[in-house]
C-alpha cells in the first residue's frame, strides 16, 4: 500500500518507519529543515513544504495514496491536509495534541476517517502495563467511556454463572465474549463463564472497579486498582 504521512515529528516518524519496514511505499511532508535531515537519514522519501497545502500533497503522490496521515502537532494543518486528501478518494487519520478535548473531537471525528491523540494512547498502554493480566484497556471511546478487556479468574464472583447472570452496573455493558485463546463472539445468554474466559466491557470510568471486582474478582489482601480515565 502506499502511504503519505504529514509530519516527520516524534509520531510521524515513528509511524512512516514502521510502514515501511513492513513494505509499504511511504513519503514523508515536512516543512523543518532540521526534521527533513532526520527523516532523510532514516532512509525515508521526503518532500520538504506545507502538507496542507494541495499541491505540497500531489508532489507527495497524493493521488496514488491508500491513505494520509496528518500526524503534526499542528490541528488546523492536520485538519486541512485530511480534507484534500479526502476530496482525493484517501483514507484519512488526523491527529489530535495532548490536549484532548471532547468538543475538539466531535467536531473533527465525523469528517474524517480516524482520530488520533498518541499521548492518551500511550498512556493507555503504560496503564495496561500496571494493571496486569487480567484488565486490559482497548480504548478510551470518550473523556467518560472505556472499551476494557477482562479476564474470568478462579476468584471470580462470576465464575460458573451465565452470561445471562451477569449483573452489572448500569453504565457498563458487556460486549463480547471469548474462551480461553479462543475468538471473540457476541456474547449468548446461555454460555457459562469459566476462569480463563475474556469479556469485553464498554464502561463509564466511574464504575470501572465495581465491573473488574465482579469480572475478576479480588484475591485476598489485594487492592482495588483505580481505573478512572487517562488524563
Amino acid at each position: 500500500m502506499r502511504f503519505v504521512i504529514v509530519g516527520a515529528g516524534r509520531v510521524g516518524l515513528r509511524t512512516a518507519r514502521v510502514l515501511r519496514e513492513e513494505g509499504h511505499d511511504v513519503t514523508v511532508i515536512e516543512r523543518d529543515e532540521s526534521t527533513i535531515r532526520r527523516a532523510e537519514d532514516a532512509g525515508l522519501d521526503v518532500i520538504a513544504g506545507d502538507g496542507s497545502r494541495t499541491e505540497v500533497l500531489e508532489t507527495a503522490g497524493l493521488d496514488d495514496a491508500d491513505a494520509v496521515g496528518a500526524l503534526t502537532s499542528d490541528l488546523n494543518a492536520n485538519f486541512a491536509a485530511c480534507m484534500i486528501a479526502s476530496h482525493a478518494g484517501c483514507r484519512t487519520v488526523m491527529r489530535i495534541d495532548d490536549d484532548y478535548r471532547e468538543e475538539i473531537y466531535r467536531k473533527y471525528a465525523d469528517e474524517v476517517d480516524e482520530v488520533i491523540y498518541p499521548e492518551r494512547l500511550g498512556a493507555i498502554g503504560a496503564k495496561n502495563a500496571l494493571l496486569g493480566g487480567t484488565i486490559r484497556a482497548i480504548a478510551d471511546i470518550a473523556q467518560n467511556l472505556q472499551l476494557v478487556e477482562l479476564t474470568v479468574t478462579p476468584e471470580s464472583p462470576v465464575a460458573g454463572y451465565l452470561v445471562s447472570e451477569l449483573e452489572l452496573p448500569a453504565d457498563a455493558r458487556v460486549l463480547a465474549h471469548g474462551p480461553e485463546d479462543g475468538p471473540f463472539e457476541i456474547p449468548h445468554p446461555d454460555e457459562s463463564l469459566a476462569a480463563g474466559d475474556r469479556l469485553v466491557v464498554l464502561a463509564d470510568f466511574t464504575v470501572l472497579s465495581d465491573v473488574r471486582q465482579i469480572v475478576v474478582g479480588e484475591a485476598d489482601g489485594e487492592q482495588t486498582v483505580d481505573l478512572g480515565g487517562v488524563q
